[in-house]
């Protein structure tokens, strides 16, 4: 997996889960303590966020950090 497929597989795995738990991009955002425009450009694979930001993702979806990377 290249750095570039990585960071489109976070994306649409965080959307996917956002969904999941019926949140809005903004209620998500704020719950995560980071900019709605930030998470936009993370689900879209412009951004490409850093540990502590996947970090407060996942406690902001209640779920673990592993969760997130379970791109099966």
């Amino acid at each position: 997996m290249t750095e570039d497929e990585f960071y489109r597989s976070l994306g649409r795995r965080i959307k996917l889960l956002r969904e999941k738990s019926r949140l809005t991009q903004e209620k998500l955002a704020e719950k995560a303590g980071i900019n709605l425009d930030y998470l936009g450009k993370i689900e879209v694979c412009i951004n490409k966020p850093g540990i502590k930001t996947i970090l407060k993702l996942a406690n902001a979806l209640g779920i673990d950090i592993k969760e997130v990377f379970d791109f099966g």
